[in-house]
């Protein structure tokens, strides 16, 4: 049973129903679905340019009735423009200046693919494809790289609360996890998260990226869409934030119940998809509540009420509750910095 006076702790859905994702169109990617199309996780849905330039298409060849994101083939000769969806030549209508338009083109191209199942809500070229995702989804606040499915593997080390590892080393690696989305615990560095690219994972989901960490990510990712030879996609989902703390306990327990099934983790919005209707998911304790900021940030105890506006460290005056930490006591918390699950 829940407390009555919980209520007044923000609450945290753990796990809630199909949303919409959005693969990003850039200028020049040619989209291969369109609205109503059903899909499964490994269709193709868009040829992405890899070197996509400013092209001046020459005066009078584009018709009248042309519009941004129309096909369009300069080399043709004919100048008869292709159909939105079509194949040929890559190339993309932008906008018109002075009677000439611009068009995004490139040479080389590469196929991108869902990792997750749903219909195709809408295509609207240069800006996404929404699809309304099938499945169930953990939510979480940043995710870098790629759009990426995988087999879901806990770290070796068991954490606090039975969680996955603290920290993802990269001597802790195995080449057995290839193909893997591996759920690494508080916190994992920049050389780990290129040595789990280059062995063949999939994706790594952590609670917690440094800044340091996430800008030389980020630049190894550019160098990797670079190279002529190119990796399968890799994702890094953030479930928290910047600061070092464990992976909440009952999300935790969710991925422990997932282990071994295939998720997927997209990028907008981050998360985590799974389609998985016979799994059973542990449901946290009613009375359990987690510290989210301040000198506790991280820890999780038993809620044991209202405190009242209480005086802290630095002076100011906050509306508190206790909770009980096992071998701490009790401690007075700003109701704030909580949060409850459900």
């Amino acid at each position: 049973m829940i407390a009555p006076d919980l209520h007044f702790v923000p609450r945290r859905t753990l796990v809630v129903g199909p949303i919409d994702v959005r693969f990003a169109l850039r200028p020049g990617d040619r989209p291969l679905v369109a609205a109503g199309d059903t899909l499964v996780p490994g269709s193709r849905i868009l040829d992405r340019v890899r070197d996509a330039r400013l092209v001046e298409v020459r005066g009078g060849s584009v018709p009248d009735d042309a519009r941004p994101g129309d096909r369009w083939s300069p080399s043709a000769g004919s100048g008869i423009p292709l159909r939105r969806g079509s194949g040929g030549p890559i190339g993309e209508l932008l906008f018109e200046v002075g009677g000439q338009w611009r068009m995004a083109a490139g040479e080389h191209s590469e196929p991108v693919d869902t990792p997750i199942a749903g219909v195709v809500r809408d295509v609207r070229p240069g800006v996404g494809i929404g699809v309304r995702a099938e499945g169930r989804v953990i939510g979480g606040v940043e995710a870098l790289g790629e759009p990426t499915r995988g087999v879901l593997a806990l770290g070796a080390e068991p954490g606090e609360g039975g969680g996955p590892g603290v920290v993802l080393r990269p001597g802790s690696l195995d080449i057995g996890l290839a193909g893997t989305i591996l759920v690494v615990g508080s916190r994992v560095d920049a050389e780990a998260l290129t040595r789990a690219r280059a062995m063949g994972l999939r994706g790594v989901v952590v609670a917690g990226l440094a800044g340091k960490e996430r800008r030389d990510f980020l630049a190894s990712e550019a160098r990797q869409r670079a190279s002529l030879h190119r990796l399968p996609p890799f994702a890094v989902l953030v479930l928290e934030g910047a600061m070092r703390r464990r992976i909440a306990s009952p999300i935790a327990e969710i991925f422990s119940a997932l282990a071994g099934r295939e998720v997927a983790i997209v990028i907008d919005p981050p998360a985590l998809v799974f389609d998985e209707p016979t799994v059973l998911l542990p449901t946290p304790q009613p009375d359990l509540v987690r510290v989210r900021a301040g000198e506790q940030a991280g820890r999780e105890g038993r809620w044991g009420g209202l405190a009242g506006l209480r005086r802290f460290a630095d002076g100011s005056f906050l509306e508190a509750g206790w909770v009980l930490f096992d071998g701490a006591g009790t401690i007075a918390i700003p109701l704030a910095d909580l949060e409850s699950f459900g």
